[in-house]
């Protein structure tokens, strides 16, 4: 099995909405609180015992980016998509046949452990891809693709809901997985590279007026010589950060909100709601913005805002305020999550971007961990989530002194890069 042949003839809209609906299958996960109860009361299974395949699948998906990056770049995004529709399908389906055969082992085995491969290859899996077709607007292309991540819950949530209610939790499982099984094969069905030498209309005239500060790759690097720059492990340490604060916001916003703010049960969980919405938009807004203003301008705008956020939630008590805050903090999440592989690119170059992409996103798993982990301690030590700002106050400096340096590094290189050039025309 060689690698997948170019295709001249592909529109790159479609291309984009291929990868949409490969993320939006897989960011149905993030719908998984709708089942908890339902499975408690019908199964009696601890609500731990129905955690722990969340925890699995989200853990394994950051890390299965990272341990089948090469196997993306090597057998190519259509069936690398087709691999994940098969292990997400069937994680999901199993979960159901797990619901009727009342083991709680099986079930962490389906939804846990293949749901979370299917999610980690799935999302790595179209974004180099869309990213070659855009080359112009790399920023609004993953955005693209990640705002279907960003938005499978809204639409599983509710979906999930009424099947459950009209059919058995297994049915449910059953047909979710099947959906999630046949959108994601028509989303891989037309996925494929582009030509080796394509280009867009007008990128040029792009690239000479300089409206276009993200066009222009600092280097073409393998996965293996990416992680050895200072630049790769300078972007994982933003992402890491970004990623726990998000997490962190996102996994107690509710209690926190009516504990400081003074929020009623009903407002904070239609606060939570409306977190999704800023999650999934975040991710396209941020990315397209970083198309026009850099992607190191955006991380460390995101970095900015968070530190006067966290000094300012302890004393935030305006219950408007405190959730805007809080929608700010989720947008820039979801905004890193788009620009990283844009970020990547730029900086390393597209020969093997889902390797790295995939190296990267090791943050998502280690983030998944660390934010509920800190939160959760902090929480029970003094029983206030007050102490839990200022130590993110302390974590997001050092992401903005990260992101300053590497903008910096960045900044010089392309002043080498562009004296090189200067220097070889004129010996021409």
């Amino acid at each position: 099995m060689g690698v997948e042949r170019e295709d001249m003839n592909k529109n790159r809209w479609l291309i984009a909405l291929s990868a949409i609906a490969i993320h939006l299958s897989i960011g149905a996960a993030y719908a998984y609180s709708v089942y908890k109860m339902p499975i408690a009361e019908q199964m009696g299974w601890s609500d731990s015992k129905i955690t722990v395949a969340f925890t699995i699948m989200m853990g394994l998906a950051g890390f299965a980016a990272a341990l089948f990056g090469n196997f993306v770049e090597k057998q190519g995004p259509r069936r690398s998509a087709m691999l994940a529709a098969i292990l997400f399908g069937l994680g999901q389906a199993g979960a159901g046949v797990a619901i009727l055969l009342d083991s709680v082992t099986l079930y962490w085995l389906t939804y846990g452990v293949l749901s979370g491969l299917g999610m980690g290859i799935g999302y790595i899996a179209p974004v180099s891809t869309l990213i070659k077709w855009f080359p112009d607007r790399r920023g609004l292309a993953t955005g693209m693709a990640v705002l279907g991540f960003g938005s499978g819950a809204l639409i599983t949530a509710p979906v999930a809901v009424a099947l459950m209610n009209n059919f058995s939790i297994s049915t449910t499982y059953f047909i979710l997985g099947s959906s999630y099984f046949i959108l994601m094969m028509l989303g891989a069905s037309y996925i494929a590279p582009p030509p080796r030498e394509y280009t867009v209309a007008g990128m040029e005239a792009l690239v000479k007026g300089k409206k276009e500060k993200t066009t222009g790759d600092l280097a073409q690097l393998s996965a293996r010589e990416a992680v050895k720059t200072k630049r790769f492990w300078m972007l994982w340490t933003m992402h890491l950060i970004s990623v726990t604060a998000g997490i962190m916001m996102i996994s107690v916003a509710s209690p926190m909100a009516q504990e400081i703010a003074g929020l009623s049960v009903a407002g904070a969980a239609t606060m939570v709601g409306i977190m999704g919405i800023f999650n999934g938009g975040g991710r396209l807004v941020w990315a397209a913005v970083s198309d026009y203003v850099g992607r190191a301008n955006v991380f460390i705008l995101f970095f900015v805002a968070e530190l006067i956020i966290f000094i300012s939630l302890p004393m935030t008590t305006n219950t408007v305020l405190f959730q805007l805050f809080i929608f700010l903090v989720v947008s820039f999440y979801g905004g890193g999550f788009s620009n990283l592989p844009a970020f990547a690119g730029d900086m390393f170059g597209t020969k093997q971007l889902g390797a790295i992409h995939g190296y990267l996103l090791t943050t998502w798993s280690l983030g998944g961990i660390f934010g509920p982990m800190i939160v959760t301690f902090v929480k029970s030590s003094t029983n206030s989530y007050v102490p839990v700002f200022y130590i993110f106050v302390g974590l997001v400096a050092i992401a903005l002194a990260v992101a300053i340096a590497l903008k910096v590094d960045i900044t010089r290189e392309k002043r080498s890069l562009a004296s090189q050039t200067t220097d070889d025309i004129s010996h021409v």
